[in-house]
């Protein structure tokens, strides 16, 4: 008998205005960023780098956002594994996964159906401008 899952995923247009809300704080803020919006498969939806933001965060951001959709933010995570040398040292072998602030999972009624990410600024910046991201998918 054949078995199907049915997941469900952020929408191009929610990933882009969270994109557009994440560019706004940066501007607030006075930095530049990279901002990354995956669905839930951690394939890239929507994505937008200001003029001044750092090429290498371009990628950087991609990998925080796919991280996220383990359920929790990057900095979380990171807190959660960081005395586990074991379980530190095998992640690193992940390509596609990153362990830095900035990437937060996008999740509705307690599935993770997409992740966004912020590199670029400051470690405080990357989070305020996906959280600003974030909480614009939630209106």
């Amino acid at each position: 008998m054949v078995r199907l899952v049915t997941k469900h995923s952020v929408s191009y247009e929610d990933a882009a205005r969270m994109v557009e809300a994440a560019l706004d704080k940066a501007k607030e803020l006075g930095c530049s960023q990279n901002i990354a919006v995956v669905d839930c498969g951690g394939n890239l939806l929507a994505f937008a780098r200001m003029d001044d933001a750092p090429i290498m965060g371009i990628q950087g951001a991609q990998r925080k956002a796919h991280t996220s959709l383990l359920g929790i933010g990057t900095e979380a995570f990171y807190d959660a594994v960081k005395d586990h040398e074991g379980t530190v040292h095998g992640l690193s072998h992940l390509p596609e996964s990153i362990m830095v602030p900035g990437g937060l999972p996008i999740v509705v009624e307690n599935e993770t159906v997409g992740g966004i990410w912020a590199s670029g600024g400051m470690p405080e910046e990357d989070v305020a401008c996906a959280q600003a991201g974030l909480d614009a998918f939630a209106r």
